[in-house]
């Protein structure tokens, strides 16, 4: 990985979340590089393995990770690796968890079921999380307090709205949990 020398630290943060939630999208939103993408089209190879009810439209999915860079300050740089959604790729998940100091969760409050396995993972990494809930078109717009409440979360984890297609909402939900990081590890 290359790191600048001018730059006083360097973070690596997950972008995580179940099949279709939005990830390789946020971080196309956030990079300020052309964000590096795994996407390999849909074949019928994945039929039985990844459910795309909540996602028909969708045509690629990520293999192996995707990896953006955004600069926050002349002192702070984070790195941003996505993971598969998959549950068949945990092993990515693993590796890429490794240095990680925190993670930004995505959920679709429609398909919040799917965040359930994801969230163990992120626990079990011991990775400190912020939630995103990403926004839909034609979906219910969920108070977040309802989307606390059904996944279950702790008062102190964050949870705010995001649309990860605009980086104008993709970067707050990031924000939050830099800001989040910093409560925990001063």
């Amino acid at each position: 990985m290359y790191l600048d020398p001018d730059v006083s630290q360097t973070v690596k943060i997950l972008i995580v979340g179940h099949f279709g939630v939005g990830k390789t999208t946020c971080i196309a939103s956030l990079s300020e590089i052309e964000p590096l993408r795994t996407e390999e089209e849909i074949t019928e190879a994945s039929e039985g393995f990844d459910d795309l009810t909540g996602t028909p439209h969708k045509k690629t999915t990520t293999v192996a990770m995707d990896f953006g860079r955004l600069t926050l300050s002349d002192s702070l740089v984070l790195y941003l690796f996505g993971t598969p959604g998959q549950e068949r790729f945990k092993e990515m998940w693993e590796e890429l968890s490794r240095g990680a100091l925190g993670a930004l969760v995505l959920v679709d409050p429609e398909r919040l079921h799917e965040s359930f396995p994801v969230l163990d993972l992120v626990e079990s990494f011991g990775l400190t999380y912020a939630i995103g809930v990403n926004h839909f078109e034609g979906n219910t717009d969920y108070p977040l307090d309802e989307v606390r409440e059904a996944l279950n979360l702790t008062a102190d984890t964050p949870v705010v709205k995001c649309d990860v297609r605009d980086e104008g909402s993709s970067a707050p939900a990031l924000i939050t949990l830099v800001q989040h990081l910093m409560t925990q590890f001063g």
